[in-house]
């Protein structure tokens, strides 16, 4: 090999172990690059299941001993009166506030409820069953609302009230589920489960000792009748206060309801003070009580054969005029409005009417629209678009009532039903607003001595105020009348454990404040 050969050759041969070296190098860094990104993508694994066990930890911690350090959550004593003075155009309202913790205990079954009535019979109803499902350490199902009862509302319970804060506003006292487990459904679907009414008027003892051993029994337990079966009277304070955080602090509207509600009220306060009057004098009410005065023949006939039309409405043969003189038939528009002009009313103010439709029409308002021109009802402060959504629906009409009834500078029911009773107590919980209390066995006596001439119309006023001097909402106990659970003053009308730190507030109500 000739010398030009040789150095072709070697230069060759250095050429290609320069190259062998150089993959080689490549190959490493290379190897080491993936080595590095690997460990770092397993740092960071490793940190992001550290920080997630130490959340979960955190959890389990703040569940055993969140309800103890949670000093701040609010009680039911909390009222308007704390807030500035621009939060407090919808006293009714409550405050937007951090989610208590949950309640962390051992579940005994889960507690199914069907409610009966109207919308304040139920609402009643539910604050009792939220109580009693706390007491029982079982879980609540959200609760079921009557659809069959002479208004054959078909709405549930989310499109009344706001069902997710309902549930994480009380879930550090109780757990409340939509619906059942996926587990107990189809069971549920089955109808394998116990059902029955409880006994109305009970105290807690008839729910640990007879419902609760039913609930581990079944798992799953269903109370079909709810209205008026937990006690008034006698129960621990802090069930009682319970039944009150539901009702003013858990059961909430829901915001389309609210912010009509705040509309109506904003139009009615631009105009000035309003009382609202919630004149019970509906065919329904008539009907059922038998209650006909000022009725003609016709209007009598019928209300009579719609008392027969159901079956459930068990009192028949009804003596109107005797049940009218023991105060226990609704005032009518006739006598409501010399009830208002006596109690010093200015014949001027807005009075909203919280009611449905009026029997008689504007036949039997003009007595009341004659002497107190500015009558007004939702249908006529919105348009009709407005309360599209709630149409055909009178609980959702109702819960609209509800709440502007809690906002009027005066509330005057003429009958003492559910919604009387319920936003009474509300009232009171809102600081003694004025609530009226009219006493109908006083007045359509008295009435009818001013129609027969046999008192003037000075002596007539005179009687009526100060009859009603002391019904006006103000602080007082409630009454109690052992074994008659009826007879007795309604917890939830004077829902009295819950308001005694508003006592010292109150200068006391009376009739010199009438508007």
């Amino acid at each position: 090999m000739c010398e030009a050969e040789k150095f072709i050759y070697h230069k060759k041969k250095l050429l290609l172990e320069m190259k062998v070296k150089f993959l080689g190098d490549s190959k490493l860094k290379n190897s080491l690059v993936s080595k590095s990104r690997m460990s770092l993508w397993m740092i960071r694994a490793i940190t992001i299941l550290l920080l997630w066990s130490c959340c979960v930890h955190l959890v389990a911690v703040g569940g055993m001993w969140g309800p103890r350090l949670l000093k701040g959550w609010p009680s039911c004593f909390n009222s308007h009166h704390d807030l500035p003075m621009a939060s407090q155009e919808m006293t009714s309202l409550p405050m937007k506030i951090a989610l208590p913790p949950k309640r962390l205990y051992q579940n005994n079954g889960y507690l199914m409820v069907s409610c009966n009535g109207g919308l304040n019979q139920m609402r009643a109803a539910i604050c009792d069953m939220v109580t009693i499902a706390r007491y029982m350490n079982v879980t609540l199902i959200v609760p079921e609302l009557d659809k069959t009862s002479f208004w054959n509302d078909p709405s549930e319970f989310k499109d009344i009230f706001d069902v997710d804060h309902f549930i994480t506003s009380l879930r550090d006292e109780v757990r409340i589920l939509k619906e059942v487990p996926p587990r107990l459904k189809r069971r549920v679907e089955l109808g394998v489960y116990h059902t029955m009414p409880p006994i109305s008027w009970s105290n807690m003892s008839y729910y640990q000792d007879q419902i609760l051993p039913l609930v581990k029994k079944h798992k799953v337990l269903h109370l079909n009748k709810t209205d008026t079966r937990l006690a008034n009277n006698e129960l621990p304070v802090e069930v009682q206060k319970l039944r009150c955080r539901v009702n003013f602090n858990g059961l909430r509207f829901t915001p389309k309801i609210e912010e009509l509600g705040r509309r109506v009220v904003k139009i009615l306060r631009e105009k000035g003070p309003f009382l609202v009057l919630h004149l019970r004098y509906e065919m329904d009410m008539l009907a059922f009580s038998g209650c006909s005065h000022g009725c003609n023949r016709y209007e009598e006939e019928e209300l009579t054969r719609m008392r027969y039309a159901y079956p459930w409405w068990k009192e028949k043969v009804i003596n109107s005029e005797l049940k009218r003189k023991e105060g226990l038939c609704p005032l009518t528009p006739e006598e409501t409005a010399l009830t208002l002009s006596a109690l010093g009313i200015d014949r001027n103010v807005q009075i909203y009417i919280a009611a449905g439709e009026i029997y008689g029409g504007k036949r039997r308002l003009k007595a009341l629209t004659d002497v107190f021109p500015n009558v007004v009802r939702k249908e006529t402060l919105l348009d009709s678009s407005d309360l599209s959504f709630c149409k055909n629906h009178s609980s959702q009409m109702a819960a609209l009532d509800y709440l502007i009834s809690l906002e009027s500078d005066i509330f005057v029911p003429t009958y003492y039903g559910n919604m009387a009773k319920v936003v009474e107590g509300h009232r009171r919980f809102l600081g003694f607003k004025k609530t009226i209390e009219l006493n109908r066995k006083f007045l359509v006596n008295l009435i009818d001595e001013y129609y027969q001439g046999l008192v003037s119309w000075e002596v007539f006023t005179t009687r009526v105020k100060a009859f009603h001097a002391t019904r006006m909402g103000g602080p007082k106990k409630r009454l109690v009348i052992p074994n008659k659970p009826k007879e007795e003053d309604y917890f939830y009308a004077n829902p009295y454990e819950c308001l005694q730190l508003l006592h010292e507030n109150d200068s006391g109500n009376s009739l010199d404040e009438t508007i």
